[in-house]
């Protein structure tokens, strides 16, 4: 019930997606497209977490520095965020559980951008007390593309991804050869690349088990797991939203480090009995 649910939205995300085309302006297809898939994520996630726009920051990010703005942010409803007008936000990485970039049709070009900003994310750092944890607990912010056109096969996405890798000097972390080794190393970059209607290529490291470990002792170089698939895709995406939301986690937000350059002139400090 669940997929074929999740599977009739993917058709109906790919029809619609089609009332925009016509228009004259590419960001005219994109924010509809956009908010396509916002709509999907509202209507379906737990009421634990929220959707937004914008950008992340953490302890030592800093004012007019440049920071990538993200199509769609799922965080935390529980932690505070920036208001900076007209429905643009900033999260505090603590509260971020996962991005979502949104492309009309994916091509080489949105690829390396898209890994850079999911490159630029991985590295900040969140400052959490968490004395104890239960369930499946992301090993850092989560960072997926989801497309609506894209390239024949999903090999081709791959071989994007290794390029801008090569290029840019980005290293795969060492990897286990089981798969509860690799559910807590997080991907150097993106974590899943969805093209609706055509499939899906998603990092190695998710609960959820499409290699056993036999395999993947013989190919212990194996990081992506690539398929080419009219049906599912949304779904996949779905399931691993929905896996790093449901685990539980007593932490708190350490405000510590974004106090370190605030500071009150000695003179102007009174004590009172």
């Amino acid at each position: 019930m669940l997929k074929s649910h999740i599977d009739a939205v993917e058709e109906h995300l790919l029809a619609i997606s089609q009332i925009p085309a016509n228009t004259g302006h590419a960001l005219h297809k994109g924010t509809p497209r956009e908010a396509f898939i916002k709509e999907f994520l509202a209507n379906h996630l737990s009421e634990r977490v929220a959707i937004g726009t914008g950008e992340i920051i953490d302890a030592n990010s800093r004012p007019n520095e440049p920071r990538n703005q993200i199509d769609i942010v799922i965080y935390k409803r529980d932690y505070p965020k920036l208001d900076f007008g007209g429905g643009i936000s900033g999260f505090l990485a603590e509260s971020v559980i996962a991005t979502i970039e949104v492309k009309s049709t994916l091509d080489k070009g949105g690829i390396r951008q898209s890994v850079r900003t999911a490159r630029k994310i991985k590295q900040l750092r969140k400052s959490i007390v968490q004395p104890f944890s239960a369930g499946y607990q992301p090993p850092s912010i989560l960072s997926y593309v989801v497309a609506y056109d894209g390239p024949v096969e999903m090999q081709t996405v791959h071989k994007w991804v290794t390029s801008t890798h090569d290029s840019d000097g980005i290293a795969y972390p060492a990897m286990g050869n089981t798969a509860d080794a690799r559910v807590q190393t997080a991907s150097p970059s993106l974590d899943a690349v969805i093209v609706l209607g055509k499939g899906f290529m998603h990092f190695d490291n998710t609960p959820l088990d499409f290699l056993s470990d036999e395999i993947r002792a013989q190919h212990p170089e194996t990081k992506w797991i690539i398929a080419d698939t009219t049906k599912g895709s949304l779904f996949l995406l779905f399931i691993f939203i929905t896996q790093a939301v449901s685990g539980v986690s007593g932490s708190w937000l350490d405000l510590g480090p974004y106090l370190e350059s605030f500071a009150i002139p000695f003179t102007s400090i009174r004590i009172g009995e």
